[in-house]
């Protein structure tokens, strides 16, 4: 039996315009900074130090999934000149992991918390180590879903029946709202405005060639000395923002009639009421909580016009939970068949999983593309072979999430 039939892979045409031919795009991004981003970074750092434990005690990963995950807001108390951290974020973790195997032990409960502390050390600069509790809910796994991992060697089964979708290649729409939030968290934005908070929003709207953008970023209050010089700060920041836009543009080629929106509830007259700051750089400290699934999807951002899969990547184990394996996987193929099948312009990739079934044997691994020129059928082998192939080689895929070489958030 060929790959192609034991895979179950179909290739059929896409029955829509790709999507810079539509008029209308939405796209949001939530920033490194907001609180549903938080949880989805910091659970997946956890399952891939698990993993890395997990492979020097027993040589294998075993099993867990870390995709629960509410980050609890706090109080503060914002002034100019820098206000205080009242009551401080709670970070709720759990789900399921592997705590013993025979009479070796692992220390869940520890990885999990001194990740977190970690992970808030290197990504925000303003939350001390006191700003966040943590209360760590992590139980041992079911005996059906645990045996999964005993019972197999090599690629393992599915521990569920879940469907995911993946497409390629992101449209200018999509590439500048990602690429705006990045370069605004990136090293070198923050050392040039370090007044500017990590909880970066970007929300961009495209109706044919008219593109607007509206961003929400908090100040950080210490660096503000009065409303105006809030307002002065902003407006340089601002400025900033549109040379980045207009940088962007010029390099990918496009020509639209673009605008920025920034911190559109500023009212100038009402002090701190009336200007959005931050003590810690991040919403969580008093204003919004966060959950696990609620942000980006695993390319990075919010696609209304695309068809996106249900499920929360961040935290589920990187062997066997398709949730995860399937839902980066069908955008990593949809990625290899545009770069590899010359006359295919956009692909969107729809993975299916049985089960119990070796997750290299989908129940469904159905592409559907646009062409330039030619036919689908002209195309349908080779978009054929590179999902072959990818499946093929499943294993080294998830040994690079299980060790955190690929961002899914």
């Amino acid at each position: 039996m060929g790959g192609v039939e034991l895979r179950n892979i179909t290739v059929d045409k896409f029955r829509a315009v790709s999507a810079p031919e539509q008029y209308l795009e939405i796209v949001e991004r939530k920033g490194l900074g907001h609180p549903d981003s938080i949880c989805d970074a910091i659970m997946d750092k956890i399952s891939v130090n698990l993993c890395t434990e997990y492979l020097e005690k027993f040589d294998m990963i075993l099993h867990h999934n870390i995709d629960k995950c509410l980050l609890v807001a706090g109080e503060t108390a914002g002034i100019f000149g820098g206000g205080i951290v009242v009551d401080p974020m709670l970070l709720v973790i759990g789900d399921r992991a592997t705590f013993k195997v025979e009479e070796i032990e692992v220390d869940v409960a520890n990885i999990a918390v001194d990740t977190a502390r970690q992970w808030f050390d290197e990504n925000l600069r303003f939350v001390q180590s006191d700003y966040v509790e943590y209360q760590v809910e992590l139980k041992p796994g079911s005996a059906e879903l645990t045996d999964i991992f005993r019972r197999q060697k090599g690629i393992l089964g599915s521990n569920d029946t879940s469907a995911a979708v993946g497409y390629a290649p992101l449209s200018f729409t999509e590439q500048a709202i990602l690429s705006m939030e990045r370069h605004m968290n990136s090293r070198e934005f923050k050392e040039e405005y370090p007044e500017s908070g990590e909880d970066v929003k970007v929300m961009g709207i495209r109706r044919g060639t008219k593109f607007d953008i509206t961003v929400a970023m908090p100040l950080i209050d210490s660096f503000v000395d009065s409303e105006q010089h809030y307002f002065n700060m902003k407006e340089d920041i601002f400025g900033a923002m549109n040379g980045f836009l207009a940088d962007h543009m010029e390099q990918k080629g496009v020509q639209m009639n673009a605008s920025i929106s920034f911190n559109n509830l500023d009212v100038p007259g009402r002090g701190m009421e009336g200007i959005y700051t931050s003590v810690t750089g991040t919403s969580a400290e008093d204003a919004d909580c966060g959950q696990v699934g609620r942000g980006n999807r695993v390319n990075g951002i919010i696609p209304l016009n695309r068809p996106v899969s249900s499920e929360a990547a961040a935290g589920k184990n990187p062997v066997s939970h398709v949730g995860k394996v399937y839902n980066v996987l069908s955008h990593h193929i949809a990625g290899k068949i545009v770069d590899k099948v010359p006359d295919v312009k956009e692909a969107y990739v729809w993975l299916l999983s049985d089960i119990g079934v070796s997750i290299d044997k989908p129940k469904v691994a159905a592409a559907q593309v646009i062409t330039e020129k030619g036919s689908v059928e002209a195309v349908a082998k080779e978009v054929e072979e590179v999902i072959d192939f990818e499946f093929e080689h499943i294993r080294n895929f998830c040994m690079q999430l299980a060790r955190g070489m690929i961002t899914i958030c």
